[in-house]
């Protein structure tokens, strides 16, 4: 776990994800892969196929939900937005770091205390607007003197851990290192095996903020399938949740979500991949979010495109809980599905 400890501890806010790309080129590079790249940042790893398969992407993104310094008031606190979604509720009394330049300070997310609130503005949720950090300063002139300005990004902070149970991963911005760890290490698995087809593995830039170095990174590589690699929604907590993802039973496959329908044909394979190799797997259906597959798929004359993956739970905040098993069950999964990849078989997925 030590590689996705670095993965998720290391800081990387939609458009500075170039701390997270260094460790992707380095693990990379420990694979013998060839390192191609698009010009807002985006990284992957070519390994040449034996035979005429077709182009195959995988891609995880390394950017994670975080915020931007908008405005310095006057008597030193830092007014912020977001980069990515999040919820207002979330924020409150949480410890972020601000990163300026070669600098990093802590600070928290503040409001109005609820003693000094109207009895109407307790009953609803603290708009982020009206928030602000607070990083110890006394002025204005002090965060300057820091080095603090406008365009700094900032960050959640959560450390790594894993819980008692061996299995389940505590950390922020699994969303999506979770992607970025199981790219690095199908291409581990991958490593001196036979495989038909050429594979591309790695991760984009600027996912959380409009899948846009999905839009930029296939005119690299010109894929024939793609598979993005990124967190589902886990819906096991208190309540009735059959038949809905939980951390511990297998990868999750997306059957749907507000981006695509994934390709059908994809899809089927997929499934019969899992089921011959006996891997648990899962199936989402989540209409409340999008990935870079919603990009891929409509690459030039459109691309086979497919989402896997592990169910998360508490994404889009400061912490959130995947299972190991479930990213040994993602890994495995798209190892044997680039083994199974042949010209024949992408014939037969596109009906042919």
């Amino acid at each position: 776990m030590d590689l996705l400890r670095e993965l998720t501890e290391t800081n990387a806010a939609p458009g500075f994800e170039k701390p997270i790309r260094k460790i992707m080129e380095r693990e990379l590079k420990q694979t013998g892969a060839n390192l191609v790249y698009d010009h807002l940042g985006s990284v992957f790893g070519e390994k040449q196929g034996s035979g005429d398969g077709p182009k195959i992407l995988l891609a995880g993104h390394m950017d994670e939900v975080a915020f931007m310094v908008s405005e310095i008031t006057k008597n030193g606190y830092l007014r912020f937005v977001s980069l990515g979604g999040w919820w207002d509720q979330v924020l409150l009394s949480q410890r972020v770091k601000v990163l300026a330049g070669q600098k990093e300070y802590t600070g928290v997310v503040g409001s109005k205390p609820p003693h000094i609130l109207q009895p109407e503005e307790r009953k609803k949720v603290y708009p982020m607007r009206e928030m602000f950090i607070d990083v110890g300063a006394k002025d204005e002139e002090q965060v300057r003197e820091w080095g603090i300005k406008v365009g700094d990004p900032i960050m959640p902070i959560c450390p790594f851990e894993l819980l008692p149970d061996g299995d389940t991963i505590l950390a922020k911005a699994l969303d999506n290192r979770v992607g970025c760890y199981i790219a690095l290490e199908v291409m581990k698995e991958i490593k001196g095996t036979t495989h038909s087809s050429t594979v591309y593995s790695g991760a984009t830039v600027q996912e959380e903020v409009g899948l846009r170095g999905a839009a930029t990174a296939p005119y690299v590589m010109e894929p024939e399938l793609a598979v993005a690699m990124d967190v589902g929604i886990a819906q096991d907590g208190p309540g009735d949740n059959t038949n809905k993802p939980k951390l511990g039973k297998g990868a999750l496959i997306t059957f749907l979500d507000s981006s695509m329908v994934p390709h059908t044909g994809l899809r089927n394979f997929m499934i019969d991949v899992a089921e011959k190799n006996q891997i648990p797997y899962q199936v989402d259906v989540m209409l409340g979010g999008g990935t870079d597959a919603g990009r891929f798929h409509l690459f030039k004359r459109g691309v086979p495109s497919i989402v896997v993956g592990v169910p998360a739970r508490y994404i889009h905040s400061h912490v959130s809980m995947v299972s190991k098993k479930d990213l040994d069950h993602a890994v495995k999964l798209l190892a044997a599905f680039i083994k199974a990849m042949d010209r024949q078989a992408y014939n037969q997925i596109l009906d042919i």
